[in-house]
């Protein structure tokens, strides 16, 4: 029942509640028909100021100028002047006092500020405000749509996870601040007591699936995985008690949201911590980027209650800390793509690798090398068949640890003589295979004479009456129709004909098929004299 001037009366007669407004103040509005607030600037500049509360409530503030309402709110389309978090209404030169009623909300009512301040100077920290509000909401953005793309291309639901906890809380933020009604225009009715408790739930739901899967909750610490499943489903109860409109289920689900949110937040962080404690390297940029967003908003919280008036600014912080959470776990996300990565190459290096000597084992070397033998390309191909002389012997007088020394020390000499594309592998025990891809048969004969020279000036002893370590080589080129196998075959025979011979020698294939002497010259007059 009172009218604007029967307010204006009781404050002149001194019947208000005063306030200091260089300091937050919490104005009643829930559940009541809402408050008149005076506020009176004394003798001003004769020109005009602009009003600004901020941070702005989420409903409605009327101010009174020459007895007819201005009505400004964040979700109010067509709000004018332009101010974007916060509401604003232009003074006209002179003194005040200034009266302004906020309308009743459904919602707990924040502290508030009050500020009369030049346009230049309102224009400017405007200004700042959007760029900042802006650049932040984008970084999120464009990390929401990496983890989409990432969560695509790599089929792991932890990015998925990453961009939905990333994009609920950048909508928290565009909401709350009525980024998404100006200066997008989209409107939201933020009065609603639904809409922002949903959008925390949401959020503190997807950063639970997220620090599961990231922060490998099931293998550092799984006694927590259960409980903290649970919350999450448990709060996703309670906004449905919540939207039942049934009043008694309702007022469940509003007393205990609060407190679920609370200890989901504690049961993050404690989950964190204990992986981060036990060994996870993604604890840490989840801490990193998750706890100072969490400080910031149990301060702000605590605002709520009527702490810290004097620190208007915990609003723009969280958006801050929003974008910086959002970078470092994208970051984090890299690191741990980079660990599996490596930890994949590395699984994959030993199990094409000979564990002993280092080389290609007998499967991968088949593998690469039939890859090779199918590639369409046409040009000379020859196969080296190696086996160690005496090499029983070597082991029967000097035990197996040299013997093993043994087959170290030639396969790194052979590894030393070859071009990065040849492969190299061990075939058997004391037996190795090399692939010299676009050579042709001289130029394979060189090489295999070089190979068995530099073994033999390994100078490993045999035994102890001076008889050194040598290798037979046995070789063939590639014939239309072969395959791995086969021409492996023929070279092992060339191999034994070597051995037959003496020993520490290169054995060509002694009977070549019309096939082999047709490839060789076509690989001759395909590749030219001058490789020959």
């Amino acid at each position: 029942g009172d009218t604007p001037q029967a307010v204006l009366d009781a404050y002149a007669a001194g019947e208000l509640q005063a306030f200091d407004p260089a300091h937050m103040q919490r104005i009643p509005t829930a559940g009541g028909p809402g408050s008149w607030v005076v506020l009176d600037a004394g003798a001003g500049p004769d020109e005009e100021r602009m009003l600004v509360i901020y941070p702005a409530p989420l409903g409605s503030v009327d101010l009174y100028l020459d007895g007819q309402p201005q009505r400004r709110a964040l979700d109010l389309p067509g709000s004018l002047p332009a101010a974007h978090g916060r509401l604003a209404w232009a003074l006209p030169a002179g003194a005040g006092p200034w009266l302004l009623h906020f309308a009743p909300t459904t919602t707990l009512s924040a502290p508030v500020g009050f500020q009369i301040t030049p346009v230049a100077a309102f224009a400017h920290a405007d200004a700042r405000w959007l760029a900042l509000t802006s650049a932040s909401l984008a970084v999120m953005l464009a990390m929401v749509l990496m983890g989409l793309c990432f969560a695509l291309m790599l089929r792991d639901d932890t990015y998925l996870w990453y961009a939905l906890y990333v994009g609920s809380y950048a909508l928290i933020q565009a909401t709350q601040t009525g980024y998404l009604s100006n200066p997008l225009g989209w409107h939201l009715a933020l009065g609603e007591s639904v809409l922002g408790p949903a959008l925390v739930v949401s959020s503190v739901t997807f950063a639970i699936a997220f620090m599961l899967r990231f922060c490998q909750l099931k293998r550092y610490v799984p006694l927590l995985r259960l409980p903290l499943l649970a919350l999450a489903g448990g709060l996703a109860a309670l906004m449905l008690l919540r939207l039942s409109r049934v009043p008694v289920l309702v007022e469940i689900g509003q007393t205990l949201l609060n407190p679920s949110l609370i200890l989901g937040a504690v049961l993050l962080l404690t989950g964190a911590v204990a992986c981060a404690w036990r060994g996870s390297r993604a604890a840490w940029f989840f801490l990193a980027g998750w706890t100072p967003l969490l400080v910031l908003t149990a301060l702000a919280s605590a605002q709520t209650d009527g702490a810290l008036p004097a620190l208007p600014w915990l609003n723009d912080a969280t958006i801050l800390a929003g974008a910086g959470e959002a970078l470092l776990l994208s970051l984090g996300l890299a690191d741990r793509t980079l660990f599996l990565r490596r930890d994949r190459d590395h699984v994959q290096a030993l199990a094409a690798h000979d564990p002993l000597t280092g080389v290609l084992n007998r499967r991968a070397f088949s593998e690469r090398a039939a890859a090779r033998l199918n590639s369409g390309v046409p040009r000379p191909i020859a196969l080296l068949f190696l086996d160690l002389d005496r090499f029983k012997l070597l082991n029967d007088s000097f035990g197996h640890h040299a013997g093993d020394r043994a087959l170290t020390s030639v396969a790194k000499v052979l590894a030393d003589e070859l071009r990065p594309d040849d492969l190299l592998g061990r075939w058997g025990g004391e037996e190795f295979v090399v692939l010299l891809d676009g050579s042709p048969t001289e130029q394979a004969r060189q090489v295999a004479t070089r190979l068995c020279r530099r073994v033999y000036r390994l100078e490993i002893p045999v035994t102890d009456n001076g008889i050194l370590l040598s290798i037979s080589v046995g070789a063939a080129m590639l014939v239309e129709g072969d395959d791995v196998e086969s021409l492996v075959s023929r070279a092992d025979k060339a191999m034994y004909e070597a051995k037959s011979a003496g020993r520490n020698r290169v054995q060509m294939q002694s009977s070549p098929r019309r096939g082999a002497h047709l490839h060789v010259v076509a690989a001759r007059q395909g590749w030219g004299t001058g490789r020959d």
